[in-house]
């Protein structure tokens, strides 16, 4: 049985059709991307997956439809990073990472050594040690994504849902966090997340699935995947393949189609 299926998914956000009944089954511990051009409905999908908003067709964690999940149940199961997140009041970075871990409390219990043990791990994981009593009002753009980013983490889903989740972060961080994402899946996490760059996929993904216009256009291996073809009429970029001084695959993008190509790309 997939650990998570989609079978005929459509989305359909104020009376427009966002997702065209996408198909595709997930194994459980193993990190998947979704890649598109802007408005390809990857965000969407992400939404979805998280049970975040209503769909039509069949959408399952481990043969249980999404929508018969309860919900503090299933934020157990699933933790979500969005792109962008607003405050209506101000919190230190150790209060809002703690909330990770409200799904796992009753709603009179306090948080414990664990869970405080829980949150260091997660701070350490993406270079915030120290932080804890800062305001988040306070931080760069980039050390709040950080903070979201282990918030998830000290949630401990079983399922990581990553809405381009390195926006924001330096080189260092970024290549920091995927590098630890990576072990995370190597360890049985599944993770799903929306990516810009192809070099970030191909790198650190096991499989893709490639959204144009709310349909999907490619599922499988990065590498196998992202041909030249098909980002030529999915993402109307010319592109070549390359070998990486470790012996892995590249693609590198190397010019925008002339208008001409474009329009007849579409």
């Amino acid at each position: 049985m997939p650990f998570l299926e989609a079978r005929d998914l459509s989305v359909r956000l104020s009376g427009r059709r966002i997702l065209h009944e996408l198909s595709f089954s997930l194994d459980a511990g193993r990190w998947y991307g979704v890649v598109g051009p802007n408005g390809s409905g990857k965000t969407t999908l992400l939404r979805a997956l998280g049970g975040l908003l209503p769909y039509d067709g069949l959408l399952t964690l481990e043969g249980r439809d999404l929508s018969a999940w309860p919900p503090r149940e299933l934020a157990r199961r699933l933790a979500f990073v969005r792109q962008s997140f607003g405050l209506g009041f101000d919190f230190t970075v150790e209060e809002l990472v703690l909330l990770g871990r409200s799904p796992h409390k009753n709603w009179l219990s306090a948080y414990d050594r664990a869970d405080r043990d829980l949150v260091a791990h997660a701070l350490s994981a993406v270079d915030l040690e120290g932080f804890e009593d800062r305001s988040m009002l306070a931080l760069s753009g980039g050390e709040q994504r950080r903070v979201l980013l282990a918030q998830a983490l000290a949630q401990g889903a079983d399922v990581l849902l990553l809405d381009e989740p390195t926006t924001h972060l330096d080189v260092h961080h970024r290549f920091e966090f995927l590098d630890h994402v990576r072990r995370l899946a190597d360890d049985g996490t599944t993770v799903v997340g929306v990516f810009h760059e192809f070099e970030t996929a191909v790198r650190y993904t096991d499989a893709v699935l490639v959204l144009y216009e709310g349909r999907a256009h490619g599922f499988g291996p990065a590498a196998d995947v992202l041909t030249a073809d098909l980002i030529e009429r999915v993402f109307r970029m010319e592109s070549r393949r390359a070998v990486d001084e470790d012996g892995r695959p590249e693609i590198r993008l190397t010019a925008p189609l002339p208008r001409l190509r474009r329009d007849q790309a579409t």
